[in-house]
């Protein structure tokens, strides 16, 4: 039985053998330990059931732990951004998700503090000494049972309009392990799956889809609740798979779980990725100004 996860590395760790077309490269730097996972032809992307592209996966300490805004984290994570952007252009943020469903906030609460400066321009810009910023657009899109709008015709109607480079898509994982969720962070260029985290899949951001490079960002907030039944009982019996995931979730019901503590997690996790995507965007402001400007 399939054992859902949004993480590309988890899906290579499920397949177990070597597969050709896939790449892993490690890095570790401090407490941070990185992972770049390429998927270069469709074979191994139908294998592992993962866009082909590039995926960087960064595990560290909980964030939930502890925190500081110009430690290690911050810096690794904006440079694995950086490398992913086009070097000039306007850039698009997009934060996916439902701001009322707490392990699903987590893209509105990073395009909260996302610096938008594509409106800085002429005599303000001159005024603020600002005018040396790179343009950047930011959206909460808002979820569709509450819109009646597509996530991607959203989006598509914003980007013919303001044509941007690129956009950076944030929104809430799921994992398959428990030990996963708060501390590890994946950056792609495979674009999004809206709603992946809590089992609500829309229509996938991609460049297909939208015209233009999406780089996908995401920390995963909850493992599917069958996923995890299974890893604990580590069988491929397909029957008693197939109770297990009628117990788990009753009467067709998906059920997932997430920490208690995840308020904090997607409070510091969206504040981690902003402070991330803002230094990639802007490298020349320090931490410190990007903080005086955003609060």
């Amino acid at each position: 039985m399939e054992r859902r996860t949004d993480l590309a590395l988890e899906a290579k760790e499920l397949f177990g053998e070597e597969i050709k077309g896939v790449s892993l490269e490690e890095e570790n730097k401090e407490d941070i330990k990185i992972t770049r996972l390429k998927i270069k032809n469709k074979q191994a992307s139908h294998k592992l059931n993962k866009e082909m592209g590039t995926y960087i996966t960064m595990e560290f300490p909980p964030l939930t732990d502890y925190f500081r805004e110009a430690d290690d984290k911050l810096k690794a994570v904006a440079e694995e951004i950086k490398r992913l952007l086009p070097v000039n252009g306007l850039v698009m943020v997009a934060g996916l998700g439902n701001p009322e469903i707490t392990p699903d906030a987590l893209g509105p609460k990073c395009a909260d503090k996302i610096l938008a400066t594509r409106h800085i321009k002429g005599d303000v810009a001159k005024a603020t000494g600002l005018g040396h910023l790179r343009p950047v657009a930011v959206v909460s899109t808002g979820v569709t049972g509450k819109t009646g709008i597509e996530t991607g015709e959203y989006l598509l109607s914003i980007i013919k309009k303001i044509k941007p480079n690129a956009i950076i898509a944030v929104d809430a994982l799921a994992s398959r392990r428990l030990s996963r969720l708060g501390c590890t962070l994946q950056i792609s260029n495979t674009g999004i799956s809206p709603g992946a985290g809590v089992g609500n899949n829309r229509t996938k951001l991609t460049a297909d889809t939208l015209g233009v490079p999406v780089i996908g960002i995401g920390v995963p907030t909850v493992v599917e609740a069958s996923t995890m039944a299974l890893d604990l009982f580590d069988t491929d019996d397909e029957e008693f798979s197939h109770q297990l995931r009628e117990r788990v979730n009753p009467k067709g019901r998906q059920m997932v779980v997430t920490p208690k503590e995840v308020d904090l997690l997607i409070n510091r996790a969206a504040e981690l990725i902003a402070l991330s995507v803002n230094c990639a965007l802007h490298p020349d402001l320090s931490v410190g100004d990007l903080l005086s400007l955003i609060y």
